[in-house]
């Protein structure tokens, strides 16, 4: 079992938030992730998942997707088969974050699958550190284009990706089975500018 984050909120002074920023960032690190990490980065999503999609999908919806798209079969198959590449934030050596990417059928675009952080750490510029470092490993591979999928009701996160350049590109709805559908933008963004 996974210990070493708590889903506690830090109730940090406002005036001192440019200086967390600083501090967060030196004591984090991003690391490639290999199949060692995947029992906790599962776990990690169960987390995160729970905390933060209540009011944006069902509880039945949340179990139904962490099951089907978290197994550790499923992150195997993805490194393994897929061409999926994971890193992992860590703080102070704890895996506090993760995203994951890979190709897509066009040529130059890949998607960005996941991209998670615990609660208590938003706002802080470590979604958007991640985030950069997959950027620049997508561009020195030749990737012009990033996208991604966002829940629609999911506005901390379209706000972050739009602070980050992404624009939205199309609006998608997509039966996962089992009566639920995924109601989402396309978010995009041009990396060869």
């Amino acid at each position: 079992m996974f210990v070493g984050f708590s889903l506690q909120r830090s109730e940090q002074p406002v005036q001192e938030a440019g200086t967390l920023i600083a501090e967060d960032q030196l004591k984090s690190r991003i690391i490639p992730a290999t199949e060692e990490h995947l029992p906790v980065i599962s776990e990690l999503a169960g987390v995160i998942w729970r905390a933060c999609y209540p009011g944006i999908i069902t509880h039945a919806q949340i179990d139904y997707m962490l099951a089907r798209m978290y197994s550790l079969a499923v992150l195997r198959d993805e490194i393994r088969s897929q061409g999926i590449h994971y890193n992992c934030l860590l703080m102070d050596g704890k895996l506090v974050g993760f995203a994951a990417y890979g190709p897509t059928a066009e040529p130059g675009v890949v998607k960005l699958h996941k991209l998670y952080l615990l609660p208590e750490l938003h706002g802080r510029g470590l979604g958007s550190r991640l985030l950069q470092q997959v950027e620049r490993e997508v561009r020195a591979s030749g990737v012009r284009r990033l996208v991604l999928s966002v829940n629609k009701r999911n506005a901390k996160a379209i706000a972050a990706y739009k602070r980050n350049g992404f624009g939205v590109a199309q609006s998608v709805v997509t039966d996962i089975g089992n009566g639920f559908v995924m109601d989402d933008y396309i978010m995009a963004k041009d990396l060869s500018v």
